[in-house]
């Protein structure tokens, strides 16, 4: 599977949140967390709401989530979140896996969880977070490079003004061009988060667009390179006033 990196990553520890009402739980986690040099245990919390109010004050790039929880439930707790951090979720339950990825979280690990697993998952979301820091501080109007890992050393590059627009697939992404598309181990959120903000647009949960590529919009429609894709209706008003009306010169 393909994998989106850069050619200068900067190391960074991944800052975590532990959400989980029981507290042997979240002991467990933490300790696991102790063993890695790469992630940092930021703060911990027994329910969502609690959650809520420490996302608004601390900055957190991981978030560990338990599933039944009282009040909120960890997946009603993440679909309410505009931009989650990566999340893994922590539970008992296997049969919400299929609405966690359908949520886009980075994996789904069963309790009790063994170290393996865990050590799994975390890999994974530290590939994610570290193509993150991609263009987090770019500068505007630079061309830059962004490469796709196509297997062992096999690196194909890329230029972020040719990607039409990204399809989401649970922890995957399509990125559609005018003659290719590619697959990458990457979430939508965290794809939005590396890709220059003044450029993209995410029009849907599973959408994000190249608003340099955009051709028409037609009612809850955006048209691009012949694919008619939907926009979400909160989403519809917030892209005609970042990108139509602004530049409108018929009334």
């Amino acid at each position: 599977m393909a994998e989106l990196i850069s050619k200068q990553i900067t190391p960074s520890r991944i800052k975590c949140l532990v959400v989980d009402d029981e507290s042997i739980a979240i002991k467990g986690i933490i300790n696991y967390m102790d063993k890695l040099d790469f992630l940092e245990a930021t703060a911990c919390c027994s329910s969502a709401l609690e959650a809520a109010e420490i996302l608004k004050k601390k900055e957190i790039e991981l978030m560990f989530l338990d599933i039944n929880m009282p009040h909120l439930s960890g997946l009603e707790f993440l679909e309410a979140l505009d931009k989650p951090p990566l999340t893994i979720i922590t539970t008992a339950y296997s049969e919400y896996a299929i609405e966690g990825f359908r949520l886009h979280v980075v994996d789904y690990l069963l309790k009790p969880i063994a170290f393996q697993r865990f050590f799994q998952a975390v890999s994974k979301a530290q590939t994610m977070f570290r193509s993150q820091l991609i263009l987090r501080d770019g500068h505007e109007g630079t061309k830059s490079d962004m490469y796709i890992r196509q297997g062992g050393d096999a690196f194909l590059r890329i230029e972020w003004e040719d990607i039409l627009y990204a399809e989401g697939m649970q922890n995957y992404v399509k990125l559609y061009f005018k003659d290719k598309v590619l697959t990458i181990h990457q979430t939508m959120a965290s794809l939005e988060e590396i890709l220059p903000k003044d450029h993209f647009f995410r029009i849907h949960r599973s959408y994000l667009i190249n608003i340099s590529h955009i051709h028409k919009i037609s009612g809850g429609q955006v048209s691009i390179n012949g694919s008619n894709l939907p926009i979400a209706k909160p989403k519809r008003q917030d892209l005609l006033n970042a990108v139509v009306y602004k530049n409108l010169i018929s009334k």
